[in-house]
């Protein structure tokens, strides 16, 4: 699990395909603080089906940022 609580932007050096995933959230409170939580769960090609992939908790600063750059890039 990855807890984000920055967002930098970094220009991708190439475009690739993905494929698609399931992605559950929540939103979790640690001592007083709200996260959201974001998991995603393995493509239909991977041996253990709807096994946990990735997890990734976002801060509230890290919330923050990304609702910035939502409306900065009309997203």
């Amino acid at each position: 699990m990855a807890l984000v609580t920055e967002i930098k932007r970094q220009a991708l050096e190439r475009e690739t395909k993905h494929t698609e995933a399931d992605c559950t959230y929540d939103v979790i409170e640690v001592d007083g603080k709200r996260f959201l939580q974001l998991d995603t769960y393995g493509s239909a090609q991977r041996e253990i089906k709807g096994k946990k992939s990735q997890s990734l908790r976002l801060s509230p600063e890290a919330i923050a940022h990304l609702k910035k750059i939502f409306l900065q890039h009309d997203l």
